[in-house]
């Protein structure tokens, strides 16, 4: 299996060949999305000296609950998969921080602050044109799922994989375990390491090479159940990195916010095909996937 690579410039058919990826494997990588390349670059730099700088630094942003869903994550503090073993990576994350950001002394810098405030801003407007993509080849209203997508529960994440400096991990221990993301769908920048794999239809994982030109696109559990069940969430995972180059990658998780109703939605259900999800609240559905993650480590 290779992900579908689908361009958004000069494609009257980018909708329809979005829905086509999505309803095969719930994977598919986009060019020519709307982000700039001197701003991505600029954000994986900012990343990298993050990760390499003063543990100090990481501490003051450190992470407090699963509600904020904001702050530093060191190695071994999350379980994307709750029954594995912890995952081998760090982590930066960032919620809602354009209309909500967190005081200026969670920030490792103002000048930090002010560079992802600007490619969150940027990321989520990508995102709307693809979810009106979505919306259209669906027969809905364009603005049909950004209504639902203001920013309260989108999140920019900074992600790092170590390379040294882990001692004895398991033999089953991953980078990221393997899991769904949890929302309407995620966009993912990769650099030149890999480690991204996708498990296919016949259960085999497969590797997914770094692109410096384009970001994965993936649908999260509650597009599956909006679609019920068209789009797929797939399993997927991060090998780990010891005794290699370490990985930066770069995650935007497009989530609805909190009180949105999230059903079936009228063209993907008939009498053939009747809706196989309960309707949920998005926040309901997202804070349990969360807190499922940290195992206690961290308040809700």
């Amino acid at each position: 299996m290779t992900l579908p690579i689908i361009s958004f410039l000069d494609n009257p058919r980018v909708g329809v060949e979005i829905d086509r990826a999505l309803a095969s494997c719930g994977f598919l990588q986009l060019t020519h999305i709307g982000i700039d390349a001197d701003l991505l670059d600029a954000v994986f730099r900012a990343s990298q000296a993050f990760f390499d700088g003063p543990a100090e630094i990481r501490r003051r942003s450190a992470y407090g609950s699963a509600s904020e869903n904001f702050g530093y994550q060191g190695v071994m503090e999350e379980n994307l998969d709750p029954q594995a073993p912890a995952d081998l990576k760090q982590s930066f994350t960032m919620r809602d921080i354009v209309a909500r950001p967190p005081a200026e002394d969670r920030w490792p810098s103002a000048a930090f602050r002010d560079l992802m405030q600007r490619f969150y801003a940027q990321a989520l407007a990508a995102a709307h044109r693809v979810q009106q993509e979505i919306a259209e080849t669906l027969g809905l209203e364009r603005d049909h799922f950004t209504r639902a997508h203001s920013g309260e529960n989108v999140t920019l994440r900074l992600l790092h994989y170590p390379s040294s400096g882990i001692p004895d991990p398991e033999p089953s221990q991953m980078g990221a375990g393997a899991h769904t993301d949890y929302g309407f769908l995620t966009l993912l920048f990769q650099r030149d390491v890999g480690g991204l794999q996708v498990k296919d239809k016949h259960g085999a994982w497969i590797d997914v090479p770094p692109r410096a030109d384009a970001v994965v696109v993936n649908s999260g559990d509650l597009l599956e159940c909006w679609t019920n069940g068209r789009y797929k969430s797939t399993l997927h995972r991060v090998v780990p990195k010891v005794g290699d180059r370490p990985r930066l990658s770069i995650a935007v998780f497009i989530d609805p916010d909190s009180a949105t109703i999230v059903e079936a939605v009228p063209s993907c259900v008939s009498d053939d095909r009747p809706a196989r999800f309960a309707p949920t609240t998005a926040g309901e559905h997202l804070q349990s996937r969360i807190a499922a993650s940290h195992k206690g480590r961290f308040a809700l």
